[in-house]
């Protein structure tokens, strides 16, 4: 039996700084938005690259073994080296791959320059849109959790199939999307999002999914869609949760040393679940869950830095932040 079993992406990422890139803002009557530039028809000199595992399945995964939770990572990896590299570290960090292999060459991103802790990636997804319901070794699907991250093509469909599954067999789901399953809308998401028991969004996420600017009225619908828990995180913004009708807003503290943000929303999922598996109240685990994910953002790669229990316990302890409630009108 594993505590949970983590459903998405894998990836190798290579992590490309240049030290010439700028960002560029294009405004609108309606919207702006920020851009990162490079100058055309030039060869830009890399000054430093990094090669890390990520993507949202084995960061979770990773995360969740590392506070003592049996766990077990769900994708499609490619047969090829990247593919054998990323089961060899899931090993490393106790983490039985149960998934399947195919042809197609295992996912893989380009993270470009951070812009005042922004970043750009650029995504291969490869084998992960490949995951097939009928591939998958059922008799491995004995858990007490599903963690799904965002999924495409082939593979989302084996999502919906693994969350009815989930609903026969007793098995509590964490959905956290990505802006691009999100942009969908609710009829796309429908029988995932009616199975689950947390969902977890970003702002801009949530905005897409609903279309709602006032976030307690996006908490409040969202949470009619069926979750019983509804967190939406804003980087180093007020964080807002919703359960049983009351409303938690937590500020983040403010960090000075943010190296890069890729995996802070897949540290943060993850370790807030650890700490529901484990039977902390929504308050603590909002705290872990924060706790982890600036922990990740003061490195380079999504996994190098994820807490174990005991540095998490000691950073716990030393985190001072208040959280405000309020009931839902």
């Amino acid at each position: 039996m594993y505590d949970v079993i983590t459903v998405g992406s894998a990836t190798i990422d290579a992590f490309a700084m240049t030290m010439m890139a700028d960002s560029i803002s294009i405004k609108n009557p309606k919207e702006s938005e920020v851009f990162i530039s490079y100058p055309a028809g030039s060869k830009i000199i890399i000054n430093n690259l990094d090669f890390f595992t990520g993507g949202g399945g084995t960061n979770t995964a990773v995360a969740l073994s590392r506070l003592g939770l049996k766990t077990a990572y769900l994708g499609n990896l490619g047969i090829d080296e990247n593919g054998i590299l990323v089961k060899k570290l899931l090993k490393k960090d106790k983490v039985d791959f149960i998934g399947t292999e195919t042809n197609h060459k295992t996912g893989y991103s380009v993270v470009l320059d951070s812009i005042q802790t922004e970043r750009t990636i650029l995504v291969y997804k490869g084998a992960n849109d490949f995951l097939k319901f009928s591939s998958i070794n059922k008799k491995k699907l004995n858990t007490k959790w599903f963690h799904f991250a965002s999924m495409m093509e082939e593979s989302f469909k084996t999502v919906e199939k693994l969350a009815e599954y989930a609903e026969k067999n007793n098995i509590k789901i964490l959905f956290n999307p990505s802006n691009y399953l999100a942009e969908k809308g609710y009829d796309y998401l429908y029988k995932i999002l009616r199975r689950t028991e947390v969902l977890i969004l970003n702002d801009e996420e949530s905005i897409l999914l609903v279309r709602e600017k006032n976030v307690s009225d996006r908490l409040r619908i969202l949470a009619s869609f069926g979750p019983k828990y509804v967190i939406i995180t804003n980087g180093s913004k007020d964080l807002y949760a919703l359960h049983d009708g009351i409303i938690y807003i937590m500020t983040p503290t403010k960090l000075k040393d943010i190296k890069e943000t890729t995996g802070a929303g897949d540290a943060f999922a993850s370790t807030f679940l650890a700490g529901m598996i484990k039977g902390k109240p929504i308050d603590i685990c909002l705290k872990m869950g924060l706790i982890n994910a600036q922990n990740v953002i003061k490195h380079l790669g999504a996994k190098n830095h994820l807490l174990d229990n005991k540095e998490l316990l000691k950073e716990m302890k030393k985190y001072k932040v208040k959280i405000l409630t309020k009931k839902v009108k």
